[in-house]
């Protein structure tokens, strides 16, 4: 397409939308009747959460559910900085609010959310969820951003509702910290919630909200973005992937990397978990073997800092809240005959199992394949000690290289040639790197705080608007790079392709 062709377009995206006046639950409930249950629908003065009373659910406020099964409130804080650092909210947004159980999930758990903006702008942005969080997991972080701009945006729960307190006794328990004899069964390790349905609700999540989005202001968007962190970015992968005929193009916020092959989480966690008592034992020796054997394993640096209790660690942090449970929620799922804590969390062998267990057949349903059909961007943090960055947005990125020179072959093959053409039809790809970025946001700056660390969440807004700017102007996406502390993504970068070193002071 021509610049001109492309001005063009992109200018008659902008025209004012006629319909905007006309969203009605009525029209969205008898739309999508027959796909929904128990759908809670309202006419909303601002759909931001600024809206304290009606945007993000109470915790525990489904009926008929144990405590911590479903937390919209507390999940939307697990992706997002500290308050005073979230999303600027500057102004109200009225519209219409959906939210509701997916009918004909046979587990009875799938939900979805829908915001409408009176001022629509014509897209759409389509959410995925992180860890095993509610469809209100990205209201601060992505929500109160799109919907200013005058965005609908959907989520959903990835088909699961989260956890609920349990004991040692049930063999799908898992423990909360190893210090901590608090036990937790997620609902995603019981029967018929194989992984592999995370990427079947990212899209029916898209076909539901095209569907209400047509419904409520006469078309269909004209554009449509996947967004989502963690398990969430994950789900960003999946969807450009698989579902180039509903989604344009995507952002993947520290994605999880999915493989049957080493890297993967069930190859990561374990010497993370095995290595650390030993040293903190050592008080923090950066030179001890174990400190030395959890970086081997991909983990950044650790840092320590000074508190009125004593030394606190980076790595600890992840230690007492991320780790084992990670690594038990995953085994649990994906090989569920290996006894846990009498076997050992930190001595579970991934390549051992293979041969006496079906955990890479199962890691290999719901594996990305790096074939991306539209143009998507992954930012990731280079301290990440959760998806430590070369074992998920490193793998990743070349997943995505080696699909990209694969296809090119067989072009090349087919055809008999090799010209510009065929580079210009590969969707873009590019992968930013945030020096010192962390998986935690809070973990800046909620004691004990690590101030070394950036704040992923702006650039990836920034990488968003760029896609959006991409697809619907043809403007090239900036390379590949290494963000500075305190810098933004650069059509010039100081620093291009990986950054040099994980962790700068």
């Amino acid at each position: 397409m021509s610049h001109l062709l492309r001005t063009a377009a992109f200018l008659f995206s902008l025209a004012p939308l006629s319909a905007v006046a006309a969203v009605t639950c009525a029209d969205l409930q008898k739309a999508l009747g027959g796909s929904l249950a128990d759908v809670n629908c309202f006419a909303s003065a601002d759909l931001t959460t600024a809206n304290t009373t009606q945007t993000t659910p109470a915790d525990n406020s489904l009926p008929g559910l144990p405590a911590f099964a479903f937390t919209p409130t507390t999940d939307r804080s697990v992706i997002s900085p500290s308050p005073g650092k979230r999303t600027p909210i500057v102004k109200a947004v009225p519209g219409i609010q959906l939210n509701a159980r997916i009918a004909g999930d046979p587990t009875g758990q799938a939900r979805f959310l829908l915001r409408l903006p009176n001022d629509w702008n014509g897209r759409l942005v389509v959410a995925g969820a992180s860890g095993t969080r509610s469809e209100f997991n990205g209201d601060f972080a992505w929500s109160d951003y799109v919907v200013q701009k005058g965005y609908a945006y959907a989520s959903q729960n990835k088909g699961v509702l989260n956890l609920q307190l349990s004991t040692a006794a049930d063999p799908l328990a898992c423990r909360l910290a190893p210090t901590i004899p608090v036990f937790v069964h997620f609902y995603d390790n019981d029967p018929g919630q194989d992984f592999a349905r995370w990427a079947e609700f990212m899209i029916r999540a898209a076909q539901l909200a095209r569907d209400g989005v047509k419904a409520a202001y006469g078309h269909h968007p004209r554009f449509t973005y996947a967004v989502g962190t963690s398990n969430g970015g994950y789900q960003v992968r999946r969807a450009v992937e698989s579902a180039p005929e509903l989604f344009d193009g995507g952002v993947d916020w520290e994605g999880t990397f999915v493989d049957a092959h080493a890297p993967n989480l069930l190859t990561d966690l374990p010497p993370a978990i095995l290595n650390f008592p030993d040293y903190s034992t050592s008080a923090f020796n950066p030179a001890s073997t174990a400190a030395k054997n959890i970086q081997a394993a991909g983990y950044p640096p650790d840092m320590v800092v000074s508190t009125g209790t004593g030394p606190a660690s980076f790595w600890g942090r992840y230690n007492g809240q991320f780790w084992e449970v990670t690594q038990c929620q995953w085994q649990k799922r994906l090989d569920p005959t290996y006894d846990t804590y009498v076997s050992g969390t930190g001595t579970y062998n991934y390549i051992a199992r293979l041969s006496v267990s079906d955990v890479g057949a199962q890691m290999a349903a719901f594996a990305t394949t790096g074939k991306i059909q539209r143009p998507l961007v992954t930012v990731a943090g280079t301290m990440d000690a959760l998806l430590p960055i070369d074992r998920h947005a490193r793998a990743y990125a070349r997943k995505v290289a080696a699909a990209a020179k694969h296809n090119h072959q067989d072009k090349h093959d087919d055809d008999g040639h090799h010209g510009k053409g065929d580079d210009e039809r590969a969707p873009a790809y590019r992968l930013y790197e945030v020096q010192n970025g962390n998986h935690i946001e809070t973990y800046q700056d909620t004691p004990p705080a690590f101030p070394q660390l950036e704040l992923i969440q702006p650039h990836a807004q920034r990488a968003f608007d760029l896609v959006v700017e991409q697809v619907e102007r043809g403007t090239a996406l900036p390379p590949d790079q290494c963000v500075p502390r305190g810098r933004a993504i650069s059509d010039s970068p100081a620093e291009p392709g990986h950054c040099a070193n994980l962790f700068v002071p």
